[in-house]
């Protein structure tokens, strides 16, 4: 079955790819199992200045790229040519950090040297999802290429072109033959990419039900793995809270990339004294997005990537009406070619609610309310996710309970959810284990290798000390019953013998 490009804006096929021969498969493993063992060769330096040279093509193709992700997955143009910006940021993070990053680190011990060094695994495969076409690729590829590990990205099908030009640009910057390639394959043929030999470790990024399957397979095989999966955000606003400040980016957390992102928020945690003031500001913001075009400069959301996309959330709008909720703005599909849905606010769904429990992925808030601290950390972590939250709040000791109670990879103070290459980012409980950004998610595709080197030189023997007890110079050995001879190595090699004595 043919792999198609279609533009979510109407529907229209853009291009079509047909999915590679087993021969043609056989073949780009290969070619990266032979750069596997040559690339790592290459110094950190020439590793850096390729990276750069990506940077600054990222860059150079701005408005290409951006067009070529607006087209296929339907992101307004704005957040597009932003995502390329953060790509060409996250390559000069690395080519500057990554020798620090894999630096050895020297241990202590009685040996002459012990250390520890970081080895690339060899060839990696990542399976990454069409919300962010550009930079969940290149916030694995960055690190994994700077570490001189190789790439296989088996790309969401209905973001083709972008997994392509991903590749080229690779490729112009002037990385080796096979660093990094992208495999058009269907999904079935995952699995048989995975359990090659040649195929090191594997990083999902994605839907909880991919993440299961691949983990479940490469488990079997012991190869390691990274998954980040769906989230359920919590996004927790109390009395002390600059007021404007959270109205203002509770929108921007829900509606970022169309709602159509795992750290976006989802659950909305509002406390009672500040409620129906949120509860009606946040509609009012809500209701005030323009919808329509992605590549008009006044489009705040674009359509969704697939009509799939829309059918899922009415059906969870039709899940929350029937547990009792009641939808403040929205709720409803948009008429018209394309897959476009409206800004939605539902309130007063129960918690136990499936709903609740979902990750909703799309312009979809929940609003609730929680009646105090202890409620609003109870509420957030009563989920099957963990990826990340973000609370609001000028109190100190407010701020110190989220930090330590919040269940999840990432807490957030009065600011929204974000991933930045100089911290690691990842999630916990359903959202999956592992990380990626930061030295943390480099680290996770390489061997912490132990080195040890003994002392060539001839081990002197221990020096001999005898002494009595201090505390009974009075008493001689005569007097001691059953004399007990007890010995302290130090540091320095030289065992300390003394008597422990108990009288008659």
């Amino acid at each position: 079955m043919p792999i198609q490009s279609l533009n979510p804006a109407n529907g229209k096929l853009l291009r079509s790819f047909e999915p590679l021969t087993p021969e043609a498969l056989e073949g780009k493993l290969a070619v990266a199992a032979a750069a596997a063992k040559t690339y790592p060769g290459e110094s950190l330096e020439q590793r850096a200045f390729w990276m750069r040279r990506l940077a600054l093509l990222l860059e150079n193709d701005l408005e290409e790229l951006a067009m070529t992700m607006t087209l296929e997955m339907g992101k307004t143009l704005s957040s597009a040519r932003q995502e390329v910006q953060k790509c060409a940021g996250a390559c000069r993070y690395y080519a500057e950090h990554a020798a620090a990053m894999l630096m050895r680190e020297t241990v202590e011990t009685e040996h002459e040297q012990s250390y520890v060094r970081w080895d690339p695994l060899g060839v990696i495969l990542a399976v990454m999802p069409w919300n962010f076409p550009l930079w969940q690729v290149f916030r694995f590829l960055a690190p994994a290429l700077m570490a001189g590990n190789v790439g296989l990205l088996k790309h969401s099908s209905n973001v083709p072109q972008c997994a392509l030009a991903i590749e080229a640009l690779v490729r112009r910057a002037g990385f080796p033959r096979g660093t990094f390639q992208t495999l058009l394959i269907e999904a079935r043929q995952v699995e048989a990419v995975l359990a090659d030999d040649r195929v090191a470790a594997v990083t999902v990024t994605g839907s909880e039900a991919a993440g299961r399957a691949v983990a479940a397979q490469a488990g079997w095989l012991i190869k390691k793995t990274v998954l980040e999966l769906g989230g359920s955000d919590a996004f927790i606003v109390m009395p002390s809270a600059d007021f404007d400040a959270a109205v203002t980016n509770a929108v921007k957390a829900r509606c970022i990339n169309s709602g159509q992102s795992c750290i976006a928020a989802k659950r909305f945690l509002i406390h009672d004294e500040i409620y129906d003031r949120f509860e009606q500001a946040f509609v009012d913001l809500m209701e005030s997005l323009r919808v329509g075009d992605p590549l008009k400069p006044d489009t705040d959301l674009g359509p969704l990537a697939t009509q799939q996309i829309v059918d899922d959330l009415m059906s969870q709008v039709a899940s929350a009406k029937a547990a009792g909720g009641r939808v403040l703005a929205g709720g409803e599909r948009m008429v018209g070619e394309g897959s476009y849905f409206e800004p939605t606010v539902i309130a007063h769904v129960p918690r136990h609610a499936p709903v609740c429990r979902e990750e909703t992925f799309g312009p979809l808030a929940l609003l609730f309310r929680v009646s105090s601290l202890s409620d609003a950390i109870e509420f957030a972590n009563d989920t099957p996710f963990g990826l990340g939250a973000s609370a609001w709040t000028r109190d100190p000791e407010e701020q110190k309970c989220f930090t330590e109670e919040l269940q999840c990879g990432g807490v957030f103070l009065n600011t929204p959810v974000a991933s930045d290459p100089r911290l690691p980012f990842g999630g916990i409980k359903r959202s999956g284990y592992g990380r990626e950004l930061s030295a943390a998610g480099m680290r996770e595709f390489l061997n912490a290798k132990t080195v040890v080197v003994a002392s060539s030189k001839p081990v002197p023997p221990p020096q001999l000390t005898i002494f009595e007890d201090p505390m009974l110079p009075e008493m001689k050995l005569a007097d001691v019953e059953q004399p007990l001879l007890t010995r302290e190595v130090t540091a320095g090699g030289t065992s300390i013998y003394g008597l422990a004595r108990r009288s008659k």
